[in-house]
């Protein structure tokens, strides 16, 4: 093993993985004289993104299987129970690691016929028949992937010649979908043109999910959370503002209020579009930016939408009164911008949801406030109302009000609520949500 150079080499013939992969064998080598707990392995191998259990575990069986090893008779990883990972191979010799003169093309077609002589081995006689058996007959979702990596490994597009149409070809194709990530030389696996679509991807979208069911309902809370956390302040300041103004007659009272108010919104808010976004990035590996903005602005039209009828629902029945709020289109639209946002700034993630550190994170935060800034600029400017604009809607409305904004707008000159009060508060507004989720959605266990 070359770590210099990226290359396993064994009997002669360079062995495939992925780079994620190769970097766990070299972290396991470099410990061997510990067991590694998974942990470590989590924080050191995947530092930038969060994975399920599952990962590890399917990593560390393609590592076996590529070094030719048993898992219940262990020449090189054993596993440690409710701990993790050990490499125990005894004879290890380490030498200078010098590059070599190998071409590109040389050493892919030295991978490629290890990966097809590493699945010709693995069943006798028809290895394609054998493994799309065990693809679409076992219950075992482990030996299913294992089945799915190995037919990749013997030919991606034979694999789904020969699956064809039989029974289970949905969730097969879907597994053979999941799987050309984590597979070396791994051919294309199309839904779009293929036997039934939409079923497919249903059942890829299923899949991806169940494996990371827990990391999303925790980005789901943590992305409730820091919504919450940034309407909190952004109640806070806009509260301290107004009892600062020279024309305002507000008291300290308005404070908590507003600031109840601004959490409440911007944990709501969060919470629906984290929760699309969530879901977007562990359900979608391509066309990641599409889902992220489409889940984004779906969930965060729903909430808003939500939140709209309620509130005039609620004024209505107690007080009789109706005014224009904001709602599902600003929603749609700031969910939007915050999904665009975060793609662009984690477009290089693979393999997991996004989790950055240090200042990758503070540059995620702050692209997505960015955008989500803009966006709130915009509908400010085009007269739609957000949080500040509807307090301020209903406050004008209602005899003896102290969270009316119109001596904010004093301060910057304007005789009242005008649009570039209105532009700067929903600019703050958007600028506030858009950090808080980032830093709630990217939060690490």
């Amino acid at each position: 093993m070359s770590p210099q150079r990226r290359v396993l080499v064994r009997d002669g013939r360079e062995q495939p993985l992925i780079p994620r992969y190769f970097d766990l064998l070299v972290y396991l080598i470099e410990h061997r004289h510990e067991a590694v707990h998974r942990r470590d392995i989590f924080d050191n191998v995947w530092s930038d993104v969060i994975v399920s259990d599952g990962a590890l575990s399917q990593a560390i069986r393609t590592i076996r299987r590529t070094l030719g090893d048993d898992s219940r008779e262990p020449r090189f990883v054993r596993t440690v129970s409710r701990h993790g990972y050990q490499f125990v191979f005894a004879e290890l010799v380490e030498e200078e690691d010098e590059r070599d003169s190998v071409s590109d093309d040389a050493r892919r077609r030295r991978a490629e016929g290890a990966s097809a002589s590493l699945a010709e081995n693995a069943l006798p006689g028809d290895p394609f028949e054998g493994l799309l058996q065990r693809l679409t007959t076992s219950d075992d979702l482990e030996a299913q992937r294992e089945a799915a990596e190995m037919l990749h490994a013997l030919g991606t597009d034979e694999a789904l010649r020969r699956l064809g149409t039989r029974p289970r070809h949905t969730y097969a194709r879907a597994l053979l979908r999941d799987t050309r990530w984590d597979s070396p030389n791994a051919g294309t696996v199309a839904i779009l043109g293929a036997p039934a679509p939409l079923a497919v991807s249903r059942e890829l979208i299923a899949l991806r999910l169940h494996r990371a069911a827990r990391i999303v309902a925790a980005r789901w809370a943590n992305a409730s959370l820091g919504g919450g956390v940034a309407g909190l302040l952004g109640g806070i300041v806009g509260g301290l503002m107004l009892v600062a103004a020279p024309a305002g007659s507000a008291t300290l009272a308005v404070v908590p209020v507003l600031a109840v108010i601004g959490a409440g919104c911007g944990a709501a808010g969060g919470a629906a579009i984290g929760a699309g976004m969530a879901i977007a990035e562990a359900a979608a590996r391509s066309q990641r930016t599409f889902a992220l903005v489409a889940g984004a602005a779906v969930a965060g039209g729903f909430a808003g939408g939500t939140i709209e009828w309620l509130a005039r629902l609620t004024l209505v029945a107690l007080v009789g009164v109706r005014v224009e709020l904001g709602g599902a289109i600003e929603g749609l639209v700031v969910g939007g911008a915050l999904g665009l946002g975060y793609a662009l700034a984690t477009a290089r993630v693979e393999g997991g949801l996004a989790a950055p550190r240090g200042r990758a994170r503070i540059r995620v935060a702050g692209l997505t406030a960015l955008t989500c800034g803009l966006a709130a600029f915009a509908l400010s400017a085009a007269g739609r109302p957000l949080v500040g604009g509807s307090i301020h809607a209903v406050a004008r409305v209602s005899q003896g009000s102290q969270a009316a904004l119109t001596p904010l707008g004093q301060v910057i000159g304007e005789p009242d609520f005008g649009p570039i009060t209105r532009v700067l508060i929903g600019m703050g507004e958007g600028l506030f949500f858009g950090a808080g989720l980032a830093f709630g959605l990217t939060r690490r266990r």
